[in-house]
């Protein structure tokens, strides 16, 4: 997540430039046809060009409207996560009346945030993270979790025959849970937390249970492909048509001009084209890098610092000093 007060118009600038040049280059196409080859044939009816315009902006609109809703729905569930494990600490300190057994209650709900936080930074097809302009951005940035394994970080919270059983599952995250809720049962069974303490900690695992689920549903469910495939044909056909559009609109301007632009000012085409179709393509470009908020993406929710911020709160309510810094921004992104 970008912590800045903006993005500076220079990274905008670069992190667009691929589709600046194939637009600058497209627009001086049908200038050069016009202007030098004779095909005047060539302009394209402004009428068709506005609407293809119009739907391209509606249909760019409702992706960008969905995928913000996407980002804002994932800031949510992890907020929930956040009280959640706020709760779960408060909890495993104060219901068993054995420090270790606290401290172990806790330990596991951190390997649990590590094994989800883990799952979910897993690269999906769909996924923009790939695509030059991101991959290319990510210079500025760092990923904790392609850094470090998860074999290498679980040692720190959970015993050796745990850790092994975690490991040993596709759903790693699910097994932490697993073995919290048969650790409780223990408990309870063997009378070191009552009734109402036992159903109280069943409520907190399940509510645990259900935001993982909300989670795990925007990482493994895409913004649908169909409206995806249409907003990136809609951009493009826009763009291939518009510099069209504007052939006989400049063309028309030489007869109120003189000097040097008298005849010149179909060039004009180029500069309005690639600003106008720019403004498209890079609303297109943001949807795409927005709709996936655990990717590992600039603009992603950033999980690795709430864990982070998690584990040094419940490892304070235990009466432990975690002395690991907190991941700083690099460049106003941290993830």
């Amino acid at each position: 997540m970008h912590l800045g007060k903006s993005y500076r118009f220079s990274e905008f600038l670069i992190w667009t430039r691929r589709q600046i040049y194939g637009l600058a280059l497209w627009a001086v196409v049908p200038v050069v046809l016009f202007r030098f080859v004779g095909w005047t044939w060539l302009s394209v009816p402004m009428t068709v060009v506005a609407l293809l315009g119009t739907a391209a902006s509606f249909i760019v609109g409702f992706k960008n409207v969905q995928t913000y809703n996407r980002a804002m729905e994932a800031e949510v569930v992890w907020t929930s996560i956040l009280s959640a494990s706020r709760l779960w600490g408060f909890i495993a300190r104060d219901f068993p009346q054995d420090v270790a057994i606290s401290k172990t209650l806790i330990d596991r709900h951190l390997a649990w945030l590590t094994a989800l936080r883990y799952e979910l930074r897993q690269p999906r097809v769909w996924e923009s993270m790939n695509r030059s302009f991101n991959a290319e951005y990510q210079r500025f940035y760092r990923i904790p979790e392609r850094e470090i394994s998860l074999e290498a970080l679980l040692p720190e919270y959970l015993a050796g025959d745990e850790r092994v059983q975690v490991l040993a599952c596709a759903n790693r995250a699910t097994k932490v849970l697993s073995l919290q809720c048969a650790a409780i049962a223990r408990l309870y069974a063997s009378g070191q937390i009552g009734s109402n303490f036992y159903m109280e900690m069943e409520r907190v695992l399940r509510d645990l249970i259900d935001l993982q689920a909300k989670a795990e549903r925007l990482k493994n469910f895409p913004y649908p492909r169909q409206y995806a495939t249409v907003n990136t044909l809609f951009v493009r056909f826009f763009c291939l048509f518009f510099p069209f559009g504007l052939l006989q609109e400049f063309n028309k301007l030489n007869d109120g001009v003189t000097g040097f632009m008298h005849g010149n000012m179909i060039w004009l085409v180029v500069p309005f084209s690639v600003m106008v179709s720019w403004m498209y393509t890079s609303l297109e470009q943001v949807g795409s890098s927005t709709e996936n908020p655990f990717e590992g993406g600039a603009n992603d929710v950033p999980i690795s610092l709430l864990c982070r911020t998690v584990e040094r709160e419940l490892k304070e309510i235990i009466g432990e000093v975690d002395h690991a810094p907190v991941p700083e921004s690099e460049a106003f992104v941290v993830l």
